[in-house]
């Protein structure tokens, strides 16, 4: 290895690992497939080995592969964070931070991010733009947005990540609003996704994130998803649609039009359903410290490391998968 390890061959790598595939990789840095595959391929020939086996049947790492990605994402992660320290201290930055928002994200969430943004050692102003996740992606990929708050159901392989929040999935029907009215009660009572599984559910356009949610949580658990022949344009259409029978509903709990509205929690295996959300960053901003701060400030779990205790380690948090 007498040449220099590339920085762009070491990102387009990372990429492929997360995404498990070259086409993904090379869609996400908006490069030709040939190109970021020849890119690989010359990291291997420096490195001295191969770090995926290609066969028709997709990708996979290889032994030395998987041995070498977390110097991999430690290297990347140094460099970005050099980077990122040494544009904040040779430029200010703007005043404000703009934050884009899925419309999926409990509300509770943006007014936590309003507050830790003012109390970051440098206060900010916070500008919002809530957006699909295709308009958010967008914006982030442009420079036109500092994080975004969203489901964590895309991949976006040249960004950083951080789990933030989650919050309980819960199921309407008509047969819990019918329950609720005849008892003068509204009933919680848990339901399992098994049991509920051969429901049809009313979907909304896959643009906010809770469809894909949706049919992630079914496709892990090997159960088929019947979609209703229609689709709702809001959370509060797909509620009263579940409560005249047209099918069930699968929603985050702060979209409920009221915590009392009937619903049933959703359980796997006897375990809460959560959906979680995630900060999603440029870790090459010269915002990225302040960036890395809020989101520790907006995750505010001890039992986690924040991303400035870690620099130089992968960020993804295996709760998201």
């Amino acid at each position: 290895m007498t040449e220099r390890v590339s920085l762009e061959g070491l990102r387009y790598a990372k990429a492929v690992a997360e995404t498990g595939s070259f086409s993904a990789a090379a869609r996400a840095f908006g490069v030709s497939q040939p190109a970021l595959s020849s890119g690989v391929a010359r990291l291997e020939e420096r490195l001295g080995a191969r770090l995926f086996e290609r066969s028709t049947r997709g990708v996979r790492m290889t032994a030395f592969g998987a041995q070498i990605l977390p110097l991999i994402e430690r290297t990347l992660g140094d460099v970005d964070a050099l980077t990122a320290e040494a544009r904040r201290l040779t430029d200010p930055g703007p005043r404000s931070i703009r934050v884009g928002v899925s419309p999926l994200v409990d509300p509770g969430l943006v007014t936590r991010a309003y507050r830790a943004v003012r109390e970051l050692d440098r206060p900010r102003d916070l500008v919002l733009r809530e957006a699909d996740l295709a308009m958010l992606q967008d914006g982030l990929v442009a420079g036109d947005l500092d994080p975004v708050l969203a489901p964590s159901v895309s991949p976006l392989p040249r960004f950083e990540h951080r789990i933030i929040d989650a919050e309980p999935m819960v199921v309407v029907t008509a047969q819990a609003a019918d329950a609720s009215s005849a008892e003068g009660a509204v009933r919680h009572e848990p339901v399992e996704l098994t049991d509920v599984a051969g429901d049809p559910f009313i979907l909304v356009p896959d643009a906010c994130g809770l469809t894909t949610f949706t049919s992630q949580l079914f496709a892990a658990h090997d159960l088929p998803l019947t979609p209703y022949p229609g689709a709702a344009s809001s959370y509060r259409v797909l509620e009263q649609w579940a409560g005249l029978g047209f099918g069930a509903a699968l929603l985050p709990l702060s979209k409920l039009s009221s915590p009392d509205a009937p619903h049933r929690p959703l359980l796997d295996g006897g375990v809460e359903v959560e959906i979680f959300y995630e900060a999603v960053w440029d870790p090459g901003s010269g915002l990225a410290p302040d960036l890395c701060a809020l989101a520790d400030q907006l995750a505010a779990r001890p039992d986690r490391l924040g991303c400035l205790e870690r620099v130089g380690q992968p960020t993804r948090d295996d709760a998201a998968s």
